[in-house]
């Protein structure tokens, strides 16, 4: 993968180059292990929601998204009613999209499920780490009724997850985010 030289002189991966709001996402956020149900319910559903834009759109809303759905609280929204997606369809902070909105809501619902059968997201989702692509994971999700989560989503939030370090090798986040990887794994495996 390419890295650019930023404005502190030090190499990030490419793609951050494009807006400096990417750089602190890139920097803080992005390829750090979450084992949060919570983190991991708000990032599968921005990804599904970044789905045909640009991340920088639901990047500059993500606040918005928050408010919106009660920062993703997986029970608040499965309470989500038909008056509450007309409310979200009139929200101009958010991506106005009726299939998009009513996943995240659909997605809650079997989030809750997921918990309940497996003791929490992160203990499911977490199975499938290090995979070199979100094939299996969005089957797996398919198949227990979530939508909006192909395989090109999926494997997005593993990235943004953590569940993968795609950093650029020469990125000065790289160790960072490998040292935090592994610092995770050695703690699920106690």
């Amino acid at each position: 993968m390419k890295t650019f030289k930023g404005a502190d002189g030090k190499q990030r991966c490419h793609w951050c180059s494009a807006t400096p709001e990417y750089v602190a996402y890139h920097d803080t956020d992005w390829g750090f292990p979450v084992d949060d149900d919570q983190r991991l319910f708000e990032k599968l559903s921005l990804e599904g929601f970044q789905s045909g834009l640009s991340w920088r759109t639901i990047l500059a809303k993500r606040d918005n998204f928050r408010a919106a759905f009660k920062n993703f609280d997986v029970d608040k929204v499965a309470r989500f009613t038909a008056r509450d997606v007309q409310r979200l369809l009139k929200d101009a902070g958010i991506v106005r999209h009726r299939g998009k909105i009513e996943a995240v809501i659909n997605n809650a619902k079997r989030a809750r499920e997921l918990i309940k059968s497996e003791g929490s997201l992160a203990a499911f989702i977490w199975k499938f780490a290090g995979a070199k692509d979100g094939v299996a994971l969005s089957k797996d999700l398919k198949k227990r009724g979530w939508n909006f989560v192909g395989p090109t989503t999926v494997y997005a939030f593993m990235q943004a997850a953590g569940m993968v370090n795609d950093h650029a090798e020469a990125c000065v986040i790289y160790a960072k985010a490998e040292k935090a990887r592994k610092g995770f794994r050695n703690r699920e495996a106690a």
